[in-house]
């Protein structure tokens, strides 16, 4: 019907039934428009007065009377457009609002090898020229190695993204590769560096945490989360011990023995 054509199109339901009324009846009185609705002549006023406002209604006065008679339908197209153009104006302002509000974190959760693997791959795709990381030796006894060293870690070279890792100093680790797969390492003692999973720090608000023994990894896209870690990360950063420290250390033991 006519009337639920035009509520889809602004109007509400008594709105729409007084307009449609007042195209029938042509210029005619409220008492007219009132008895050809069905709507109380105390509500026609105030619909009327709203549809007058709008330019969809108009009014003159014929010997002291006021007779009513709707605008061309065709007046509907332009308050349309002009509302379009309002609302265009009014969305930029309103999303330079919304970044003043606080936005809860955006949480993802996957599950599963395969599930960590797409995980592994969002950091390459949102990390500019770095991601800060910390690793246990999970990925070693619960995780396909072979997966890191021959597919994820060549594809983080060629896209050109440097690794800042940190791990627990053991002989597994010190022996990993670095130049070559374009990665700095720190070393943390393992009394003190217990850590059981891996976590990845990238782009600008996204932390992944990542647990190969039990098969699952989340994505978090907070930036107040991302300054958290990264802060963290970067502490222990300072307080760990690189390559050079390591061998000098190992240099040093074997002359006092």
């Amino acid at each position: 019907m006519l009337h639920k054509q035009l509520q889809n199109a602004g109007f509400n339901e008594t709105e729409a039934k007084i307009y449609l009324a007042s195209l029938e009846l042509g210029e005619t009185s409220v008492s007219r428009i009132a008895r050809k609705s069905g709507i109380k002549r105390t509500t026609v006023y105030l619909s009327l007065e709203n549809l007058m406002h709008r330019g969809l209604m108009s009014v003159i006065k014929k010997e002291g009377k006021a007779h009513y008679f709707a605008e061309d339908p065709r007046n509907l197209e332009r308050i349309m457009e002009e509302r379009k153009q309002r609302i265009s104006d009014l969305v930029p302002q309103l999303l330079a609002f919304t970044n003043l509000i606080d936005k809860k974190p955006e949480i993802r959760y996957f599950e599963g090898e395969e599930g960590i693997k797409e995980v592994m791959m969002h950091a390459l795709e949102y990390a500019k020229n770095e991601i800060c990381m910390m690793y246990s030796e999970s990925y070693v006894e619960d995780f396909d190695e072979k997966y890191i060293s021959e597919y994820y870690a060549p594809e983080r070279l060629k896209r050109k993204i440097l690794a800042r890792t940190i791990v627990p100093d053991n002989e597994h680790m010190r022996s990993l590769e670095t130049e070559k797969f374009l990665r700095k390492i720190k070393f943390l003692p393992p009394e003190l560096f217990k850590i059981k999973i891996e976590v990845f720090i990238y782009g600008k608000d996204k932390v992944s945490v990542l647990s190969f023994k039990e098969k699952f990894a989340l994505i978090i896209e907070s930036p107040a989360i991302y300054d958290s870690f990264k802060s963290i990360f970067e502490t222990m950063w300072v307080m760990a011990k690189d390559e050079k420290d390591l061998k000098f250390s190992s240099v040093k033991n074997e002359k006092e023995d």
